[in-house]
């Protein structure tokens, strides 16, 4: 009967049903499945709630949807624009760091393509960079952030993961850096190679892109420095953020408006937190039925039978990930996969944090993955394009986000020097 009803469920969640519903239903009836009481359940959501960290996730959301719905999307590319537009391929460097900055702080990849879309797209194509050029561009770049604190996806791995959250937030660093570079270079080349526009560096307007954009430059290094200098914890950190942006936006910019604007954002952004808490306390659940019967270790005892070097280890879980990437979003992934590899890497010798690492990146790439990667669906309704279109053209930067994560895979030095260099390990 436990069959039964738990192959309904996943009918169910196949049909459409909410994914929270499918998960605490499972969990509801694996634990009642042995004898256990089903309030196991609820026990684990008032674990979750009273987690100290929680706080920072509807926080860090707020102040990202309010940066993203005001002119500061405007303003850091502008900054950008006259840092970088001398280079070949300078203006789709702008589109990286813009697009980075923004997801780093929403968490959510399709707020940064639609945000950015409309300014980035028209732009790209004036300097006459190929249509298909500029699709995979921002098909690609609208998760580029997650490597990049203050994301979401990080805190919610450091939360389930059970690591630091600022350990994680250093180890992310330098493959957010490396990421960037990349495909930096490899936009250089593309723009040689077309000759596209090139405006001549001018201080006079990186002086006035600077006046224009000089309040929101302090933000990461508000959040950031404060963290590592130790004058407050993430979650205080994400408080300050809220407060700063708040002033900023409504006095200092006046881009918003208090009683018009603010109250619209904060249901927006806490639709996403709301649905990503849910999900997160029913899964906790799952998770604790799957732990208790051992079932992360029965998957490492098979995988031991045919894998014994940490390398091949990683190059399947890479292959794993990727799948998952492409099949479930990165919050119901981070959730459900998580507990379940942590501790089969640790027995492969992997680092928490370095793993950490390795499974955004994955998930970043499934954002753009065919069939069915969150981005592509998100930009074809931005962009007005079909499917097979973006397909095509996010395949070249598929290319290069491939080569990093394989560097970030077999490179841990990459991850943990920072880590290191702080004191922590």
């Amino acid at each position: 009967m436990t069959c039964i009803y738990a192959i309904g469920l996943l009918l169910a969640g196949a049909c459409g049903a909410p994914l929270f519903v499918v998960m605490g239903g499972l969990a509801l009836i694996f634990f009642q499945s042995i004898s256990i009481d089903p309030s196991a359940v609820i026990i684990e959501m008032y674990r979750l709630a009273s987690a100290p960290m929680l706080v920072a996730i509807p926080l860090f959301t707020f102040a990202g949807y309010m940066l993203a719905e005001s002119k500061s999307p405007e303003r850091l590319v502008n900054l950008n624009r006259a840092l970088f537009s001398w280079m070949p391929g300078g203006t789709a460097i702008v589109a990286f760091i813009a697009c980075a900055f923004f997801t780093a702080f929403t968490g959510a990849s399709g707020v940064t393509i639609i945000a950015l879309g409309g300014l980035l797209y028209p732009m790209l194509l004036k300097e006459q960079y190929s249509e298909k050029f500029t699709l995979g561009l921002l098909t690609t770049s609208g998760s580029l952030g997650l490597l990049f604190p203050p994301s979401l996806p990080l805190i919610l791995y450091a939360l389930v993961a059970q690591v630091n959250v600022d350990q994680l937030f250093l180890a992310a660093l330098l493959p957010g850096y490396l990421l960037i570079l990349l495909l930096s270079f490899f936009s250089m080349a593309a723009g040689g190679r077309a000759r596209v526009m090139r405006e001549p560096f001018s201080l006079e307007n990186v002086q006035k892109a600077v006046r224009e954009a000089i309040w929101i430059l302090p933000l990461p290094v508000l959040v950031l420095g404060g963290i590592y200098g130790g004058i407050f914890t993430a979650s205080e950190a994400a408080a300050v953020a809220v407060g700063y942006v708040l002033c900023v936006e409504l006095v200092v910019y006046r881009d918003l408006k208090f009683f018009r604007d603010v109250p619209k954002i904060a249901t927006e952004s806490m639709v996403l937190v709301g649905s990503i808490l849910l999900i997160l306390g029913c899964a906790l659940g799952l998770t604790n039925y799957l732990v208790d019967e051992q079932v992360p270790m029965k998957i490492l005892e098979f995988m031991r039978q045919y894998i014994s070097s940490k390398y091949t280890f990683l190059m399947v879980l890479n292959i794993f990930l990727l799948v998952v990437g492409c099949l479930m979003d990165i919050f119901s992934a981070t959730i459900v996969v998580v507990p379940l590899i942590v501790p089969i890497a640790k027995e492969f010798g992997v680092d928490p944090l370095h793993l950490g690492v390795i499974f955004l990146m994955n998930l970043e790439i499934g954002y753009s993955t065919p069939p069915v990667g969150l981005n592509l669906f998100i930009a074809s309704s931005r962009f007005k394009k079909k499917i097979p279109e973006l397909y095509r053209a996010s395949m070249p930067f598929l290319g290069v986000l491939l080569l990093a994560l394989v560097i970030i895979t077999y490179v841990p030095a990459l991850s943990l020097f920072l880590v290191k260099l702080a004191g922590f390990q």
